[in-house]
Protein backbone atom coordinates (compact mmCIF):
# COMPACT_ATOMS: atom_id res chain seq x y z
CA UNK A 1 0.00 0.00 0.00
CA UNK A 2 1.26 3.52 -1.03
CA UNK A 3 1.10 5.98 1.99
CA UNK A 4 0.87 9.68 1.38
CA UNK A 5 2.51 12.11 4.14
CA UNK A 6 0.91 15.42 3.92
CA UNK A 7 1.40 18.39 6.92
CA UNK A 8 -1.94 20.12 7.91
CA UNK A 9 -1.26 23.66 9.18
CA UNK A 10 -2.83 26.89 8.85
CA UNK A 11 -0.64 27.85 5.60
CA UNK A 12 -2.08 28.92 2.53
CA UNK A 13 0.45 26.33 0.10
CA UNK A 14 -1.32 23.32 2.79
CA UNK A 15 -4.41 23.50 0.41
CA UNK A 16 -2.91 22.58 -2.67
CA UNK A 17 -0.48 19.82 -0.52
CA UNK A 18 -3.88 18.38 0.57
CA UNK A 19 -5.79 18.30 -2.83
CA UNK A 20 -2.18 16.86 -4.38
CA UNK A 21 -2.01 14.03 -2.12
CA UNK A 22 -6.16 13.25 -2.05
CA UNK A 23 -5.63 13.17 -6.24
CA UNK A 24 -2.43 11.10 -6.18
CA UNK A 25 -3.57 8.30 -3.71
CA UNK A 26 -7.20 8.10 -5.25
CA UNK A 27 -5.30 7.62 -8.52
CA UNK A 28 -2.85 5.02 -7.21
CA UNK A 29 -5.01 3.26 -4.61
CA UNK A 30 -3.03 4.93 -1.88
CA UNK A 31 -3.67 5.87 1.53
CA UNK A 32 -3.32 9.97 2.80
CA UNK A 33 -1.90 10.25 6.12
CA UNK A 34 -2.40 13.75 7.68
CA UNK A 35 0.54 14.76 9.94
CA UNK A 36 -0.14 17.88 12.43
CA UNK A 37 2.16 19.49 14.95
CA UNK A 38 1.34 21.38 17.68
CA UNK A 39 4.73 23.84 18.14
CA UNK A 40 6.34 24.33 21.25
CA UNK A 41 5.43 27.89 21.35
CA UNK A 42 1.57 27.17 20.99
CA UNK A 43 1.40 25.62 24.53
CA UNK A 44 2.40 27.82 27.76
CA UNK A 45 3.35 26.35 30.38
CA UNK A 46 1.60 26.50 34.11
CA UNK A 47 -0.83 24.46 36.51
CA UNK A 48 -3.65 23.68 34.35
CA UNK A 49 -3.24 26.35 31.32
CA UNK A 50 -1.22 24.12 29.21
CA UNK A 51 -3.34 21.17 28.99
CA UNK A 52 -6.11 23.74 28.00
CA UNK A 53 -3.95 25.17 24.97
CA UNK A 54 -3.08 21.77 23.84
CA UNK A 55 -6.42 20.94 23.78
CA UNK A 56 -7.68 23.72 22.36
CA UNK A 57 -4.73 23.20 19.03
CA UNK A 58 -6.26 19.85 19.14
CA UNK A 59 -9.94 21.17 18.52
CA UNK A 60 -8.60 23.93 16.30
CA UNK A 61 -6.36 20.65 13.98
CA UNK A 62 -9.22 18.53 14.33
CA UNK A 63 -11.95 20.74 12.75
CA UNK A 64 -9.70 21.69 10.32
CA UNK A 65 -9.11 18.05 9.15
CA UNK A 66 -12.57 17.69 8.90
CA UNK A 67 -12.49 19.70 6.10
CA UNK A 68 -10.29 18.37 4.16
CA UNK A 69 -11.14 14.69 5.30
CA UNK A 70 -14.96 15.02 4.22
CA UNK A 71 -13.71 16.64 0.72
CA UNK A 72 -11.22 13.87 0.31
CA UNK A 73 -13.84 11.76 1.19
CA UNK A 74 -16.88 12.98 -1.53
CA UNK A 75 -14.60 13.90 -4.35
CA UNK A 76 -11.70 11.63 -4.21
CA UNK A 77 -12.69 8.28 -2.22
CA UNK A 78 -10.14 9.11 0.14
CA UNK A 79 -10.35 8.39 4.03
CA UNK A 80 -7.47 10.10 5.53
CA UNK A 81 -5.77 9.03 8.52
CA UNK A 82 -4.89 11.89 11.30
CA UNK A 83 -2.03 11.88 13.39
CA UNK A 84 -1.42 14.64 16.10
CA UNK A 85 2.10 15.49 17.08
CA UNK A 86 3.69 17.81 19.82
CA UNK A 87 7.14 19.50 19.51
CA UNK A 88 9.31 20.65 16.79
CA UNK A 89 7.79 20.72 13.62
CA UNK A 90 10.59 19.31 11.38
CA UNK A 91 11.40 16.63 13.93
CA UNK A 92 8.12 15.70 14.48
CA UNK A 93 7.68 14.68 10.80
CA UNK A 94 10.89 13.25 10.89
CA UNK A 95 9.70 11.14 13.36
CA UNK A 96 6.71 10.55 12.16
CA UNK A 97 8.82 9.31 8.66
CA UNK A 98 10.55 6.76 10.58
CA UNK A 99 8.10 5.69 12.84
CA UNK A 100 5.65 4.45 9.64
CA UNK A 101 7.72 2.39 7.30
CA UNK A 102 5.31 2.43 4.94
CA UNK A 103 5.32 6.14 4.15
CA UNK A 104 6.16 6.30 0.50
CA UNK A 105 5.35 9.80 -0.35
CA UNK A 106 5.75 13.17 1.56
CA UNK A 107 4.57 15.92 0.14
CA UNK A 108 4.97 19.18 1.28
CA UNK A 109 3.37 22.47 0.15
CA UNK A 110 6.07 24.99 -0.73
CA UNK A 111 5.12 28.84 0.12
CA UNK A 112 5.68 31.16 -3.00
CA UNK A 113 7.28 34.53 -3.21
CA UNK A 114 10.70 35.77 -1.83
CA UNK A 115 10.29 34.78 1.75
CA UNK A 116 11.25 30.97 0.41
CA UNK A 117 9.60 27.42 0.64
CA UNK A 118 9.37 27.49 3.78
CA UNK A 119 11.05 26.23 7.25
CA UNK A 120 10.37 22.84 7.55
CA UNK A 121 10.76 22.64 3.28
CA UNK A 122 14.00 23.96 3.89
CA UNK A 123 15.41 22.15 6.32
CA UNK A 124 14.02 18.86 4.69
CA UNK A 125 16.18 19.29 1.41
CA UNK A 126 19.02 19.86 3.38
CA UNK A 127 18.54 16.42 4.97
CA UNK A 128 17.59 14.81 2.22
CA UNK A 129 19.52 12.06 1.96
CA UNK A 130 18.75 10.76 5.31
CA UNK A 131 15.44 10.44 4.14
CA UNK A 132 13.43 7.08 3.96
CA UNK A 133 10.80 8.10 1.16
CA UNK A 134 10.05 10.93 -1.84
CA UNK A 135 9.19 14.04 -2.07
CA UNK A 136 6.39 15.86 -3.66
CA UNK A 137 7.24 19.39 -3.67
CA UNK A 138 3.95 21.70 -4.91
CA UNK A 139 3.72 25.16 -4.96
CA UNK A 140 1.60 27.14 -3.07
CA UNK A 141 0.44 29.33 -5.72
CA UNK A 142 -0.09 25.97 -8.60
CA UNK A 143 -3.55 26.83 -10.20
CA UNK A 144 -6.79 23.81 -9.39
CA UNK A 145 -6.63 22.94 -12.97
CA UNK A 146 -2.87 22.72 -13.35
CA UNK A 147 -3.17 20.71 -9.98
CA UNK A 148 -5.28 18.66 -11.37
CA UNK A 149 -3.79 17.69 -14.41
CA UNK A 150 -0.13 16.67 -12.77
CA UNK A 151 -1.72 14.77 -10.47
Amino acid sequence: MRKFLVILDESPECQNAMRFAAMRAARTSGVVVVLAIIPPEAIQHGIGVAELMRQEAEDRITTQFQLFARWMRDSQGIDPELVIREGDPTTQLLAQLESDSEIGILVLGAAAGKSGPGPIVSRILRDLSTLSCAITLIPGDLSRERLEAIS
